[in-house]
């Protein structure tokens, strides 16, 4: 059975003969007869009466109607899915992400619904070597990653598409004289003691942190060990030695009695996407323009 063939069926059917369901379907009536015969010979029935004054559907052919109905319908809406998904308006985009800062991604799958409504996006929420790595491998088809450089070995076999930055934040105690700067200076900050994240906890932030000492041409003073921001905040507003630890916004800056909260002079961290090298598929245009959008 071929699908032209429930077509022809079906067209003869409504036509009342084969001659007008020819005219319609634009093939000589032969061919219309010749596969309707294929198609009653494969299915051991008769569709048609057939007598020198009219066609008109035997009861075979009134009980297999609403079938071919039902195949067609279905083998349409496949179509149309298919011709959706390769235009990247309907399927499902995989996408890595992170949390913050602010509204940002909400506002970004807000305009990726606005612009591909049928289109399903499937949030990743993985460690940041894991993510890559989904990426690299075909799991996801893009990931939002921060403070990973845009140079070559940033991360291997992959691209890094540039999206926007975000400043970094300096927490240090409320009564600290450097409290007083609106924006303090690394190398204000380097002689307190730093309470810095290990590196094998997000590798793209410590390798960020440790080169801007380095361009700025001082070393960070190693200070108590970093545990979660918020647990780090209160120990920096209740211990008895000053330290200070830097950050970047997730939710909103935090408010944290004892603990001032600054903007790092001249340091920001930026979002990058990171996608397979080629040229971007449909839905991950739909991606990249909602992402512009938002900016």
């Amino acid at each position: 059975m071929e699908l032209r063939q429930l077509r022809y069926f079906v067209t003869v059917a409504e036509e009342g003969g084969f001659g007008r369901a020819a005219e319609r379907l634009g093939i000589v009536q032969s061919a219309v007869s010749q596969q309707i015969r294929r198609l009653e010979r494969d299915w051991g029935v008769e569709l048609f009466e057939r007598t020198t004054r009219r066609v008109r559907l035997s009861a075979a052919g009134e009980r297999l109607l609403p079938e071919a109905h039902a195949v067609l319908a279905a083998a349409d809406r496949t179509a149309r899915v298919a011709a959706d998904t390769a235009a990247g308006d309907d399927g499902i985009l995989r996408l890595g992400g992170i949390h913050g800062p602010g509204d940002r991604i909400n506002r970004v799958l807000g305009e990726l619904a606005a612009g591909a409504p049928r289109l399903q996006v499937r949030l990743h929420r993985l460690p940041v070597a894991r993510r890559l790595a989904a990426v690299r491998d075909g799991e996801l088809d893009a990931a939002l990653v921060r403070a990973l450089p845009d140079e070559p070995g940033a991360a291997p076999g992959l691209t890094l598409l540039p999206l926007w930055s975000d400043p970094l934040y300096a927490a240090l105690p409320e009564g600290h004289p450097l409290a007083a700067e609106p924006e303090p200076r690394l190398d204000q900050l380097a002689g307190l003691p730093l309470r810095l994240a290990p590196r094998e906890d997000n590798p793209p932030f410590h390798a960020l942190v440790t080169g801007a000492f380095e361009a700025a041409g001082v070393q960070p003073v190693p200070g108590p060990p970093f545990s979660d921001l918020q647990a780090t905040l209160t120990a920096i507003g209740t211990a008895r030695e000053p330290s200070w630890t830097l950050f970047y916004e997730v939710r909103g800056l935090p408010r944290v009695p004892r603990v001032a909260v600054r903007p790092l002079a001249g340091l920001t961290v930026t979002t990058s996407l990171a996608v397979r090298p080629g040229p971007p598929g449909p839905a991950l245009r739909h991606l990249l323009r909602a992402l512009r959008a938002v900016g």
